[in-house]
This record gives C-alpha cells, sequence and structure tokens, in this order.
C-alpha cells in the first residue's frame, strides 16, 4: 500500500516509528529495512540492505541491475517487510519494485509520497488525515507537559483550563499537521505557563519567529517541497501571498491571474491556457502545496487553500524576491522601492491616517507593478490607476466602489491589462474606453444589479472569459465578435435578443456557457453542435417547452450539463451514454419518459459525480420499480430523483460512493408486488455503504 500525506503529515515517521517493534522484527524475521527515494541512493540503499543481512556483494562488480538480481533471490523464500520513504517518481518505484519478489512465505511493502499519480500507480492508496482538535491538544501538550503523573494531574488540568482558548486558536494555524503543531509546542515549551506568553507566540506566528530554530527547520522541510517544483509551478504557487491568511481562494479566479500574469504559455495546440492553467493547479495539489476545497456536495473542486505554515514560507520567499508587497492591518511588508505585485488586506475598521500614508508611498513605487489584488472592505482608499500603466492584473472583487465610478476613467489608458475583477463592487457604469485594453483577457462583473456594459465592450478581440448578469442591446448584438471567448456567463435571451443566437454559433473556442432564455428556441440546437469544445453547458429557461435530443450531439469532452427543471426531453438522448460522454462529472436532465435500461445506461458513466433526474409521472414505464444494480454508478456523490411513482432498489455494490440521496416530489403509485409482509418498502439502502444523508420529499 501507499501513504499519501496532506500538507505534509509525517506519514513516514508514523510508519518508521512503528517499523522496530519487537513484534514486527519477530514476525518479519527481523527482515525490515527502510529504501531511499532516489534512484541514485537505490544501489546505495541495496548494499546497504545486503551488508546488513550479512550477504557479501563486490561494490566494484555489481551494476543496479545485478543489484537488483541479488536482492530478489536473496528474498525469494524469505518473509519481508520494506518502508520506501519518500517517492518522487513512478519510475523510481517501478525500479525498486522489481527488486522486491511476489513470494509464497509473505511480505509486506509500505511506500510513503506527496505525491497523488504516485500513490495511485503504486496502489492501495491512503491519504492522511489532519488530526482532531482532541487529538491535535494531546499531541500539544504531551510535548510540552510530558506524560504527567498522578501527583501533577490537578495542577496541570488548571493550567490547561487557563490555556484552553490560546491553545485551541494556535491549534487552528496548525491545521492538524503534527509537524507544525511539534514546532509550535517547542516554542511554546520555553515560555512561561500563562497566557500572556502564549499569545505572543500566537500572534507572532509568521512575523517575528524567523530566527527561532525549530521553525527554521520546519521551514527546510517545507522548501524541500518548494524546489522540488518545476520552475513555472513555483511562480504560481509565490502567487499565492496575495491572498489573506485563511482565504478560499477560487479556482478559476485563480487560474485567470495566472494566465493574465503570464505564467502560463502555450505547450502544445489543442489545450488553452486556462486547461494547462487547470493542470498547472491540480498538479500543486497532488503535491499537497495547497489544499483542495470542493464545492457544497463535495462534487467538484471549486477552489483552495494554502495551510498557514506554507503561507507563511511563501511569504517569506515572495518577500526575498520582491516578487509580492502585502500591506495588511498585520504590518505586512513595507513598500520596497520597486513594487511588482501589491496585494492590499487593510480592514475597514483598520484603515485610518497611518495606513493612507503607506498607501502613499506605495503609490510613488507603483510604476512598474503587474498586479494589484484589493480585499474588502477599503471603500474610502483612493486607488492608484493612473500611475500602474504595465498593470496586468487588477482585482478589486467585493470592495464597495458605488461612489468611485468616475475614477474608472482612466481604465483605458492600462493598455497592457489581461485580468479585470470587478465582481460585486456596486459599479453602475464602465467607460466607453475599456475598448481599448486590446489585451483584455478576462472581465468579470457579475453581482452588480445596475451595470450595462458599454458597446465598446465587443472591441476586445482578445476577450477569453466574461462574467455578466446583464447586457446593454448594443452590445449583445455583435457579440460574434468576440471570437475568443471560451467561457461566457450569463447570456440573456429574449424576444429582443433571439438574432444573437446564429452568432453565438460564430464562438467556436467556447468552453463554458451559461444561458437563461424566455422561452426554448430551436435555433439555439444548430448553434450549439457548431461549438464542438463545449465542457460545460448551462440552460435556463422560464417556459415550458420540449427539447429534441436528435437535433444535437454532445460534444465528446463535456463535463458538466445542467439543462433542469422545464426543458423536457421526450426520453433519454442517444448521445448519453460512456463512449461518447466518458468525461461527464455533473449532469442534471429532465425527461418525459424513462426505462430500466436508461438507468443502466446513465450508471455506466464512468465519471459522473452528480445526477439529477425529473421524469413525468405519467410516462414512467416501470411496472414494478426501478433496480440500481452491482456496479452501477461508480463515482456517483450525490443523487436527486424527482416526481417518480415507483420506488428504486440498490443491489449490493451499487454506487459504493454515494453519500447523498433525495426523493423529490415522491408520487408512490403501487406497492403491491413490491411491498414486504407488513407494508413497509425495502429498498435495500443499507447497500451503499458510503450514504450519509438521505431524504425524501412527498
Amino acid at each position: 500500500m501507499s501513504s499519501k500525506p496532506i500538507s505534509k503529515l509525517p506519514s513516514s515517521a508514523i510508519i518508521k516509528n512503528n517499523l522496530n517493534t519487537p513484534d514486527l522484527k519477530k514476525l518479519y524475521n527481523g527482515l525490515l529495512y527502510d529504501l531511499g527515494k532516489s534512484i541514485k541512493d537505490l544501489s546505495k540503499n541495496i548494499k546497504g540492505l545486503l551488508s546488513d543481512l550479512s550477504k557479501n556483494i563486490n561494490d566494484e562488480t555489481l551494476d543496479d541491475r545485478q543489484l537488483i538480481e541479488v536482492l530478489r533471490e536473496f528474498l525469494e523464500d524469505k518473509r519481508y517487510f520494506v518502508v520506501v520513504d519518500d517517492v518522487w517518481d513512478i519510475s523510481v518505484w517501478k525500479m525498486i519494485r522489481c527488486a522486491l519478489p511476489d513470494n509464497d512465505v509473505g511480505y509486506t511493502i509500505i511506500t510513503t509520497t506527496r505525491i497523488s499519480h504516485v500513490a495511485e500507480q503504486v496502489g492501495g492508496d491512503y491519504n492522511m488525515k489532519p488530526l482532531s482538535l482532541n487529538n491535535s491538544r494531546k499531541l500539544l501538550y504531551r510535548r510540552i507537559f510530558g506524560n504527567g503523573n498522578k501527583g501533577n494531574n490537578e495542577a496541570e488540568e488548571i493550567c490547561h483550563a487557563e490555556l484552553a482558548e490560546v491553545s485551541d486558536r494556535i491549534l487552528k494555524k496548525c491545521a492538524g499537521v503534527p509537524l507544525a503543531i511539534i514546532t509550535m509546542a517547542s516554542l511554546l515549551a520555553c515560555k512561561a505557563r500563562n497566557k500572556m506568553e502564549w499569545y505572543e507566540v500566537y500572534n507572532s506566528v509568521g512575523t517575528g519567529l524567523e530566527n527561532n530554530l525549530d521553525v527554521e527547520n520546519m521551514r527546510k522541510i517545507l522548501s524541500f517541497s518548494y524546489y522540488e517544483l518545476p520552475c513555472h509551478l513555483r511562480a504560481c504557487l509565490l502567487y499565492l501571498s496575495m491572498f489573506p491568511e485563511d482565504y478560499e481562494i477560487d479556482r478559476d479566479r485563480l487560474i485567470r491571474m495566472w494566465v493574465g500574469e503570464g505564467f502560463i504559455q502555450y505547450e502544445k495546440a489543442g489545450k488553452s491556457l486556462f486547461e494547462l492553467g487547470e493542470s498547472y493547479f491540480n498538479e500543486l495539489i497532488n503535491r499537497s502545496m495547497i489544499q483542495p476545497v470542493y464545492d457544497d456536495g463535495d462534487i467538484m473542486i471549486q477552489g483552495c487553500r494554502v495551510h498557514d505554515m506554507m503561507l507563511d514560507l511563501i511569504r517569506s520567499l515572495s518577500s526575498e524576491e520582491n516578487f509580492v508587497t502585502v500591506l495588511s492591518n498585520m504590518g505586512g511588508t513595507s513598500p520596497s522601492n520597486t513594487i511588482r505585485r501589491l496585494s492590499l488586506q487593510i480592514g475597514q475598521e483598520s484603515y485610518n491616517g497611518q495606513e493612507n500614508h503607506v498607501m502613499v508611498q506605495a503609490t510613488f513605487s507603483m510604476k512598474h507593478a503587474r498586479s494589484l489584488v484589493v480585499f474588502p472592505a477599503i471603500a474610502s482608499i483612493v486607488l492608484p490607476l493612473a500611475c500602474c500603466r504595465v498593470l496586468r492584473v487588477l482585482d478589486l472583487d467585493a470592495c464597495d466602489l458605488s461612489r468611485a465610478n468616475g475614477s474608472f476613467k482612466c481604465l483605458g489608458n492600462i493598455h497592457h491589462l489581461r485580468y479585470l475583477g470587478l465582481r460585486e463592487t456596486g459599479i453602475s457604469q464602465l467607460p466607453e474606453e475599456i475598448g481599448n485594453l486590446q489585451f483584455l483577457q478576462t472581465l468579470d462583473v457579475r453581482g452588480n444589479a445596475y451595470l450595462r456594459l458599454p458597446s465598446s465592450v465587443v472591441q476586445l478581440r482578445k476577450l477569453m472569459c466574461l462574467y455578466i448578469d446583464s447586457w446593454s442591446k448594443s452590445a449583445q448584438d455583435r457579440i460574434g465578435n468576440l471570437t475568443c471567448l471560451e467561457q461566457l456567463s450569463w447570456l440573456c435571451i429574449d424576444d429582443s435578443t433571439r438574432n444573437i443566437i446564429e452568432q453565438l454559433g460564430q464562438l467556436t473556442e467556447l468552453r463554458q456557457l451559461s444561458i437563461k432564455l424566455d422561452e426554448w428556441n430551436d435555433k439555439l440546437l444548430e448553434c450549439l453542435c457548431k461549438l464542438q469544445k463545449m465542457q460545460e453547458l448551462v440552460i435556463e429557461c422560464f417556459g415550458q417547452c420540449s427539447i429534441d435530443g436528435d437535433a444535437w450531439v454532445a460534444p465528446r469532452h463535456l463535463r458538466v450539463l445542467y439543462i433542469p427543471n422545464r426543458c423536457w426531453f421526450s426520453t433519454l438522448p442517444a448521445w448519453v451514454n460512456p463512449s461518447l460522454l466518458p468525461d461527464l462529472t455533473k449532469l442534471s436532465i429532465t425527461v418525459r419518459e424513462l426505462h430500466q435500461v436508461d438507468l443502466e445506461i446513465l450508471g455506466r458513466l464512468p465519471a459522473l459525480r452528480f445526477l439529477s433526474l425529473k421524469v413525468d409521472n405519467k410516462n414512467l414505464s416501470i411496472i414494478r420499480g426501478f433496480v440500481v444494480g452491482a456496479g452501477a454508478f461508480p463515482c456517483l456523490v450525490s443523487c436527486y430523483f424527482y416526481q417518480f411513482v415507483w420506488p428504486v432498489v440498490f443491489q449490493q455494490g451499487a454506487m459504493r460512493r454515494l453519500r447523498k440521496f433525495e426523493f423529490q416530489q415522491f408520487y408512490l403509485r403501487e406497492t403491491r408486488g413490491i411491498a414486504c409482509n407488513d407494508g413497509s418498502l425495502e429498498l435495500c439502502l443499507g447497500n451503499l455503504p458510503s450514504l450519509q444523508d438521505v431524504q425524501v420529499v412527498l
């Protein structure tokens, strides 16, 4: 089996601590060994192992292949236990595995790795979980106070009670990571046992502990992971220092910022910059550098967090390289002569003349700034946009800019701008000069109820991502000009804008599209046939309609299809099947007629994690209910069935990962033939081993 730590949980330490126990030594006749992680170390470790086992070898004459053969031969008839610690490359694992024979006597091989795809290749992977708060407390107190004795228990309990609040705050920063807890314990052990001293340590984490030996040792461990990253991932990771502590970073927002900064470059034809950015993001998760944040149903990763200790390292490295300047009410870094990227994290309650003076200082250093990100809530600040001529990323999401409409006149002069984030800022207008931003790639103005895009927005020929709640008619009429668009949300179509459906077909680079319709238009399916790169499609219609499932075949790489409620397919479309939609992860669909075979087809979709299925209860063709067979829906996590008149029975082995199941608007027509003797219905929910939440709404 392989063990994968999360945020540097010390899986190797746990294994090593148990490796030399008497019971294990007896079970494996003393054949217990820890192999190193690199190919360079491999021959050295094999020689060391053979030497320890009193197997004479000639260092000069045996190459790696011969050493492997000698070890295989020696272990062929012996029971053995081997730990392969911290594997970084699958090629290393394959080479090591060649040296360890499958014998009939019995053996155990454990690997530890920080890389997800290595764990998957090894097989039987186990993800290390963070410690619970209770276990974190035990570890912290044990390291500080020792195991204790009966005479001191009462005094220790009083001490623990006094320090409980500050301890929990410190442990929150450690987030269940033993390495972080042990490091903090070593700091606290040198302090007096009172709240004041401990709060000093708590408040100084990340700011005043650089010279502490234990913190330095932990930083070296984390630094090793950083310097193992490819160069292109290092810049992406350092950019995370732009965000505040404990901040949930939206995945798409972050990737678009990376693209705007130029961290992501085209590698091969067929992949967009955003798709490459997704692979960068996933690689940082696989390497445990960032922690994934899932959506409400744990269906898809929607963002990430950075552990406090990792953020401390990133900020330190960013400061050393003048990569990011942070101004916050916690102090941050002082503005240098040249600011390359500025993150303002000064809350409204803390904003005063002192911070304003620092901001004025920063303004004079912004001539070469590439990114400016401001976090809520700074309402009264005057942003130095006029002097930011080379700015590439400007993100003001959720800042109150309702009184700052006039200050955006100079936006049109920031000619290098690639990313403009003005989500939920309260702005009511953008200047016509925005059309001058010929390099703009992302424009996000969602959540501004009174904003209408100026007509000049259709001049942004390199725009790849547009998030908007409502359009002006003059802008929407020429949407076909935006031929580089990959993400578009929302596009609202009514009587006055029906002519734009044909223009939508010109946007052949679209990968994500969200549309709102007042009533269905069959021309939309003709348009969708031209959009073969589509990966996420959401359609909302405010009127009842019927859709011809044969008039459109969904693109092969579709991940999300969301056509709920009022848009009815007569039957399950033929293109909803495993061979045509291997990547489909989320499906919300409404069908008038459903057959058992349709449910079986849905159950074979290999990547499906979310299913919302609504049926017309007047047309269900099942007499004795639906059956979900063994092996069906292997990845499904959340399932919603609407308007079913017959129950669904789950066989053993079905929906193994299902955690949430709902029957909505459940009309039970008849139970004869399927009910138990006492009149109850046995749905075999006990056959769903991961089920946590069941709801039935009649």
